[in-house]
């Protein structure tokens, strides 16, 4: 589920590197405040700073591990939590513009784009080629 109440809305969407160490933005960026829920089911791994930014690592099934940032995380690492419930609130530092969550997930390992765990997708619709050629 999404980690946050209200309209969701992507801010910076996800854009895969080329390599491991390539650029690009591994997670999105959503508008957010106030309270930050757990997207599913987890443990919760990391909760702290990282550099200047707080931020809190939850391990699911399947492989799949979320980082919300930047988020005051309500509980210590260890702490067993439902989807859904409050882990956090959303706080200032790191990349993300101010009212605004990053959300990052792996999977075995590997980011991937989180926009499709959280719901459809809308489809991509190709529309007829204009007078101006294609």
């Amino acid at each position: 589920m999404w980690p946050v109440d209200g309209i969701r809305s992507v801010r910076e969407p996800f854009r895969a590197p080329a390599h491991e160490y390539g650029p690009g933005h591994r997670g999105i960026d959503i508008a957010a405040a106030g309270v930050v829920r757990s997207p599913d089911d987890g443990t919760i791994a990391f909760a702290g700073t990282v550099v200047d930014r707080p931020l809190l690592t939850i391990e699911h099934a399947d492989g799949l591990v979320t980082t919300l940032e930047p988020v005051t995380a309500t509980f210590p690492a260890g702490t067993v939590v439902q989807r859904g419930e409050a882990v956090g609130t959303l706080a200032t530092g790191g990349h993300a513009a101010p009212g605004t969550l990053h959300v990052g997930v792996r999977r075995n390992g590997e980011y991937i784009n989180p926009l499709p765990l959280f719901g459809r997708v809308p489809r991509a619709i190709l529309l007829p080629c204009g007078s101006e050629g294609c």
